[in-house]
């Protein structure tokens, strides 16, 4: 976790170079975004790295997600040698310290020397001059002792976790009795690990391509293989640039395999009206209209009518940009609807074949991606996010037919949104029944709902339940 470097002469306060590199100015200032605003990185980072060079994209996007990944430990080291806890420091003054001892602790290509300078004089930069000295102090300390351990001020085995893994500690103590301290661990530690791009072909040819990023692999170092748990997804590595491109014609879709597995579970069949109660941004409402597309030609070699999927939201700027993502994907028979899910939804009684309730939760499996979330979620949300979740689902599930098929899923791994959730729903609605998910025997778990893990599945951590509406009741 450490490197030990002996820092050069110039890296004295007063020889601290005024120039800051376009990486380390923009993740400075997504990081602060993140922490000022509450704002996403990942949004911010795509929108900034439209202005910078390759390498200084790389680098950006590396420190933002770094920082935000180890931010407990770097903050645990920076009290140690700055003898104050970064609470009572200036904004600016703990994200450039955190911003330079992760690259001295995590970069092994970054020169201590280079890190703390840039560290330095992003505190100038950010008019912040009176603590330039403290800044150059603190990581210099830090650099003559680079093999200190934050994990030796834990009183708990749950707390030492918490401070090596960069996780709050209530979320370690929850996960350890939910699944044992050494899932607990290993999950907390998978959560730091950057994930590999995941995406599904839009394009119907989707041998041309597979050839084009062959082609490019023959070029670069980049890997693209098939996902091992969902049909028809793909996992890449080092394959950005070319990715990006195909995403923005439309091509393919950047998105989770787990996610991609919701809508291979909902099985959209020719001809059948399928609601997506929670639809926005789009990722799973657009992936079944490309499924059911795909499901049109029927075994005598006529065209059956598409699926058609209405969309809702609750707010209608995030489905304007639901429409603009059909479009990119020529996807034609999505209708955007405005509502509350958490109010009698305005359509009749059974009026769809298949309705798909991707309730709003506390992210908890999307740790990798969005590492921020852990800093902003408390207990209490999670009690609160419950009961938003039974109340949807009990609305959505008047609207699906007889022997309809309702699907219930989470990108959370907390009991109390998942199998509480349908625990609670089944005791109050006797007339449906749980079904096995078509999915890989290894993600379904003991009372038939499918689970991912990133520990275990090496993707986001998501939940899904299916349930079938009994065409009559006694």
């Amino acid at each position: 976790m450490s490197k030990a470097k002996n820092l050069t002469s110039n890296a004295r306060a007063g020889e601290t170079k005024e120039r800051v590199s376009p990486a380390r100015i923009a993740a400075f200032e997504v990081l602060r975004r993140v922490e000022g605003e509450g704002a996403f990185a990942a949004p911010l980072l795509a929108t900034m790295s439209e202005r910078l060079s390759g390498v200084d994209r790389a680098l950006a996007y590396e420190l933002v997600m770094g920082v935000l990944r180890h931010q407990l430990w770097l903050d645990c080291v920076v009290a140690h040698f700055a003898g104050r806890a970064v609470e009572k420091l200036d904004a600016g003054v703990s994200l450039a310290l955190r911003l330079g001892l992760y690259q001295m602790r995590f970069l092994e290509r970054v020169p201590d020397s280079a890190a703390v300078n840039e560290s330095v004089a992003l505190v100038r930069r950010a008019h912040l001059a009176s603590a330039a000295g403290f800044v150059n102090a603190v990581l210099r300390r830090a650099g003559r002792e680079a093999e200190y351990d934050p994990t030796v001020r834990a009183k708990t085995d749950a707390e030492r976790t918490a401070i090596a893994t960069s996780h709050p500690v209530w979320l370690i103590e929850r996960w350890s009795v939910r699944f044992g301290a050494s899932e607990a661990a290993s999950l907390a530690e998978a959560n730091n690990h950057t994930p590999p791009v995941a995406f599904r072909i839009n394009d119907q040819d989707e041998t041309s391509i597979l050839a084009e990023l062959n082609a490019a692999e023959t070029m670069t170092e980049i890997t693209v293989e098939p996902s091992a748990i969902t049909p028809r997804a793909w996992r890449a590595k080092g394959a950005g640039a070319t990715l990006q491109n195909m995403a923005r014609d439309g091509r393919i879709y950047l998105q989770d395999e787990a996610s991609q597995l919701v809508a291979h579970i909902v099985a959209p069949r020719a001809g059948e009206n399928i609601l997506d109660v929670c639809a926005a941004p789009g990722s799973k409402t657009t992936h079944i209209s490309v499924l059911g597309e795909a499901n049109r030609n029927v075994p005598d070699g006529a065209v059956s009518d598409g699926v058609c999927v209405v969309a809702g939201d609750l707010h209608s700027h995030r489905l304007r940009v639901l429409r603009e993502l059909a479009g990119r994907q020529r996807l034609e028979r999505i209708f955007p609807v405005v509502y509350d899910a958490e109010r009698a939804l305005p359509f009749r009684d059974g009026s769809f074949d298949a309705v798909l309730v991707d309730a709003p939760c506390s992210g908890t499996g999307t740790l990798r991606h969005n590492p921020e979330i852990r800093w902003r979620i408390a207990p209490s949300d999670i009690d609160d996010l419950s009961e938003r979740q039974a109340r949807i689902l009990t609305n959505a599930a008047t609207l699906v037919r007889d022997g309809g098929r309702l699907i219930y899923s989470t990108c959370s791994i907390e009991h109390e949104e998942n199998e509480w959730v349908i625990e609670g729903f089944l005791n109050a609605n006797r007339e449906w029944q749980v079904e096995r998910p078509k999915v890989l025997s290894s993600l379904i778990s003991d009372d038939d709902f499918a689970r991912t893990f990133p520990h275990r599945d090496d993707t986001e951590g998501f939940f899904i339940a299916v349930m079938r509406r009994a065409a009559w009741v006694v």
